[in-house]
């Protein structure tokens, strides 16, 4: 199975939570004021609703007379930087950095592998099941059999990951990067961070890895002939083959997440020329397949319909089937919500653009007071700080949680310098980034802050990760057209 799509919320630096950023209507802004207000220039106001105007892209209000505005947005309202949002508290908690997912592996194709913990609670339960079988099958081996059952664990797992990997060369091959494969408790998922650009390729992505199961378990079936059957090796071929066959149907039933689900999506994606149609119709019979799992598994493992005889059950077996079949119903479920959230996703993200997002910001220089430049921000309705050089160019950004932390009283001896964060090249954002593209940047370089430029280099303004990260969540959260 593999999951594609991984646009992702973008993190910043410090990965402060939503709550404690800015101001909900932080107003998206024009292009940065190169020398602060003049005496005679009027103070921006708020609208007549009393809702900031140019509040990112579901601003439509247009600038009125003598509004220091941007090309494309008005003027914001007169508030305070230090008192917009954020400043409600105490600065935010860094959040702890992401996991890599279990333990490293290797990086096949460039791609890493990792084995999560999961996968050792797996292990153990084939270790234990198979084992059971053996002594059935070859009670000489005695305890030995348990290392005959280990090594069918990990070699069952080989399997998957040669599926995985099905999925991931095919990707590699369409430009679509690969951010990991993971093996864990039900099986493995490569993770694809874009989708396929076509119903054709999509469905090409999907199919690869059942079809190397499959050949898998017809490599196990031609290997078992020459081996007597009733002998280690003969059982371990056929439990192979076996288990290749079962996982190779399993992920060609026609519901998402599953990769028969995302053949089924390219398919009426083909047919009705938009994706998200195939999606949600994918995703529903995904939906509809969890709820045959949970009913359906335990009542064919009653019948004996799955190779084991009805009168053998007992009360252990059918609470242990139950829990199976509850389990997989879960991960089909959730997994085909996951890729309806996703396609929605995709289809709101060309809303984010840095343009609309973008605060304005006011230039200082390194030894400017603290007070003295929240002061022109202020007169000038911006709400971000930009540090420059004598030439005017842009070296560092000031973060508005350094600002939250500095008394009020001492704001006039501390200078912004101290505040600031100095500009890498991945802080330096183009104004006319959006959607996809926007977010990867961002993710490239995570950071709380970014300083926007124009084509031509001018400064535009200051774009917000918690902007973003709001603007994602309003996208998320709004219905699908």
């Amino acid at each position: 199975m593999d999951v594609s799509g991984g646009s992702g919320q973008p993190r910043s630096g410090n990965d402060e939570p939503a709550e404690h950023s800015a101001d909900p209507t932080a107003p998206a802004t024009g292009p940065t004021d190169p020398s602060g207000p003049e005496p005679d220039t009027p103070a921006p106001r708020a609208d007549d609703t009393g809702k900031d105007r140019g509040d990112g892209p579901d601003s439509d209000s247009t600038p009125g007379p003598g509004e220091p505005a941007g090309p494309e947005h008005p003027a914001p309202e007169h508030r305070s930087l230090a008192h917009s949002g954020i400043a409600k508290g105490d600065p935010p908690e860094p959040r702890p950095k992401e996991p890599g997912g279990g333990i490293l592996m290797g990086r096949p194709f460039g791609v890493p592998v990792y084995v999560a913990p999961s996968w050792f609670l797996v292990a153990a339960l084939i270790t234990w099941v198979f084992g059971g079988q053996l002594d059935r099958v070859l009670p000489e081996l005695g305890a030995a059999r348990y290392l005959v059952s280990l090594f069918f664990a990990v070699a069952f797992y080989a399997s998957v990951l040669v599926h995985e990997l099905a999925h991931t060369v095919a990707a590699i091959r369409f430009k679509l990067p690969v951010r990991r494969i993971q093996l864990q408790f039900f099986g493995g998922v490569s993770e694809i961070e874009k989708e396929a650009e076509t119903p054709g390729r999509e469905f090409v992505l999907a199919f690869v890895g059942p079809l190397l199961s499959l050949v898998l378990a017809g490599l196990f079936y031609l290997a078992m002939k020459p081996v007597q059957p009733g002998t280690v090796p003969g059982v371990l071929l056929a439990g192979l083959m076996i288990s290749n066959l079962i996982v190779a149907i399993f992920n060609l039933l026609p519901g998402l997440p599953l990769d028969g689900g995302r053949m089924l999506r390219a398919v009426v994606w083909k047919i009705s020329g938009r994706p998200m149609t195939g999606t949600v119709a994918a995703a529903w019979v995904g939906r509809a397949l969890a709820v045959a799992v949970l009913i359906g598994l335990p009542l064919l493992n009653q019948s004996g319909a799955l190779g084991g005889s009805g009168e053998d059950v007992g009360g252990m077996d059918t609470v242990t089937d139950a829990l199976l079949a509850a389990i997989l119903a879960a991960i089909i479920w959730t997994g085909a919500g996951n890729s309806l959230r996703m396609a929605r996703l995709r289809e709101h993200l060309p809303e984010l653009r840095a343009r609309t997002l973008t605060r304005r910001a006011v230039p200082v220089e390194n030894d400017t007071p603290l007070s003295e430049a929240l002061r022109r921000a202020n007169a000038a309705g911006a709400r971000a700080l930009v540090v420059v050089d004598a030439d005017g160019h842009p070296l560092s950004l000031v973060r508005e949680a350094a600002i939250v932390g500095v008394p009020e009283h001492r704001r006039p001896w501390v200078a912004v310098s101290g505040l600031a964060q100095e500009l890498t090249d991945g802080m330096r954002v183009s104004a006319e980034l959006a959607g996809e593209e926007l977010l990867d940047v961002l993710r490239a370089t995570p950071a709380t802050e970014y300083l926007v430029v124009e084509e031509s280099g001018e400064i535009y303004g200051v774009l917000s990760a918690a902007d973003v990260e709001r603007a994602f969540v309003r996208a998320m959260a709004r219905p699908t057209a």
